[in-house]
């Protein structure tokens, strides 16, 4: 089934020519179907590009999905144009008194900075206290699930020695859990970040379940309250060059970045990146869609008091 977009939202384009089915606002309000409502709150600086990235993620599933790109008020983006925000994004103000089957809450290039010194952490938190009680399941990435679990747990973020940079290797735990349903014992994920929350952190948080970690890259995967909480620390949704183009970025600024681990074949960069990460990041999101967003929301959500598991 289709991902529901704006007419002319750059995105549609390329993903019509990947031959992912993408439907208009247009023809969408002539279906007599009740698609799965989605908010993207995108704090990425490249924006067009998470978009593309996100909306890969969401499109394997029989479901329709209607996806609503959020932006916060209270921070200007630099690297996305302001037409682009206007035409195609939506403030919390706007949505405050709406309810979603799903959030996807991005990662953000502030690692170095304390929560509370970020210009838009005020209106994040709101965002995050209205979450408990109009969205049915929300995804926490990277930067993003840091802000989640210290927000909601307390867990603070932690400088690493050195960025973890590269694509790494993982092991499932609670594999009973429908979350990680389809996935190997070991597979593969993109990690692009300077800060962590410690595993033992993680595991002495009674609220938490693990579901999978790296041996290099620490926690990957964990969630809170039978899934209506989910965290990624890495960044399943990346494109085959984004950690490319993120090391080619930090090599022209001049800053101290080590290639990416287990990226480049041959640890060439001249050779092409092999995709290695793709099936079981779809895997995840369709998990997520179909198990905790798909089967626990109310068909009717305006009115609906509480969200019950």
């Amino acid at each position: 089934m289709p991902i529901i977009v704006c007419n002319d939202l750059p995105a549609k384009e390329i993903l019509e020519k990947e031959n992912i089915f993408v439907m208009d606002e247009n023809r969408a309000t002539h279906q007599d179907i009740r698609p799965i409502k989605i908010a993207i709150l995108n704090l990425m600086p490249l924006k067009e590009a998470t978009e593309l990235q996100l909306l890969r993620m969401l499109s394997n599933t029989p479901l329709q999905i209607d996806c609503t790109f959020l932006k916060v008020s209270s921070h200007e983006s630099k690297h996305t144009a302001k037409s682009h925000l206007e035409t195609f994004y939506e403030s919390f103000e706007d949505i405050c008194n709406k309810r979603f089957d799903g959030l996807i809450v991005t990662g953000a290039p502030v690692e170095d900075m304390p929560f509370e010194e970020v210009d838009y952490w005020p209106e994040l938190t709101k965002v995050f206290d209205w979450a408990e009680t109009n969205v049915t399941s929300t995804i926490y990435i990277c930067w993003g699930a840091q802000a989640g679990l210290y927000y909601y747990y307390d867990l603070p973020k932690v400088q690493m020695d050195a960025k973890v940079f590269g694509i790494f290797k993982h092991r499932v735990f609670n594999r009973k859990t429908p979350l990680v349903r389809g996935f190997d014992d070991e597979f593969l994920a993109p990690h692009s970040r300077h800060t962590e929350v410690p595993l033992s952190a993680v595991e002495n948080c009674p609220d938490l379940t693990i579901l999978a970690t790296s041996a290099e890259a620490g926690v990957y995967l964990c969630m809170a309250e039978n899934g209506r909480k989910i965290f990624i620390m890495g960044h399943p949704e990346y494109g085959r060059t984004t950690l490319k183009q993120e090391y080619e970025r930090d090599l022209e600024k001049g800053l101290p970045i080590k290639m990416p681990k287990n990226y480049f074949p041959d640890d060439d960069p001249k050779n092409a990146p092999l995709l290695q990460w793709r099936s079981h990041a779809n895997n995840l999101y369709t998990n997520w869609l179909n198990y905790y967003v798909y089967q626990s929301t109310p068909y009717h959500l305006d009115g609906t008091p509480d969200f019950e598991q």
